[in-house]
């Protein structure tokens, strides 16, 4: 479980460069005074899991190698590639840190993990209401692709999360096929939401 949560620290453990640059790039100063907010949330939750590795007796690491694919998926377009990106990580965190909160069963490391689950439920919301923005002028038939090119990637985001943290998933009362099935009944309403009316409904919890 420590390993588990050393990857995950990693992975929230970043500056936001890209994702704010790519807001800037947008010219909605509104939009990027909310974007360096979830950076900074986002950088919080690093400072809480490292707490929670301290707590546990061991250190945060300095990186993991799924924290950089999803880094380069992202530098790779503009701020619709990165959101798309960001948003797999976000669902794969909703099942994740509701896991932690439920099976540690330690009172500590369970508050820490119910306020970063807070913290993101209200984020993905936030990023789908401009993932939708951003596709409402895109013609039916690329959105169609859109939406399959999201299905792929977040299977295999899943899929390789669901892998590389399988010991500490059961530890926490949850088999991998759970948290796969889990994980795309989060993310099929939200691949609705974006891509669909927007007046579709999402599910966070």
């Amino acid at each position: 479980m420590i390993r588990s949560v050393q990857r995950f620290q990693a992975g929230e453990d970043g500056d936001g460069t890209s994702l704010i640059a790519a807001a800037a790039r947008a010219g909605d100063p509104i939009y990027l005074a909310a974007v360096r907010l979830f950076v900074a949330e986002e950088q919080s939750h690093a400072v809480r899991l490292a707490n929670v590795l301290r707590y546990a007796g061991a250190a945060p690491i300095g990186g993991h190698w799924t924290d950089t694919v999803f880094v380069l998926v992202r530098r790779g377009g503009g701020l619709r590639l990165e959101l798309l990106t960001l948003m797999l990580a976000e669902v794969v965190a909703l099942r994740y840190y509701r896991a932690l909160r439920d099976g540690s069963g330690d009172a500590y490391v369970a508050d820490v993990a119910g306020r970063i689950l807070a913290d993101e439920e209200r984020h993905v919301p936030f990023h789908l209401d401009r993932l939708r923005q951003g596709f409402a002028p895109t013609p039916l038939a690329g959105r169609v692709a859109a939406a399959g090119g999201w299905w792929v990637l977040m299977t295999g985001a899943v899929l390789v999360v669901a892998l590389d943290h399988g010991s500490a998933l059961r530890a926490l009362g949850v088999t991998r096929r759970r948290f796969v099935t889990d994980v795309r009944g989060l993310f099929g309403p939200m691949v609705t939401a974006v891509f669909r009316s927007a007046g579709s409904s999402i599910l966070t919890r």
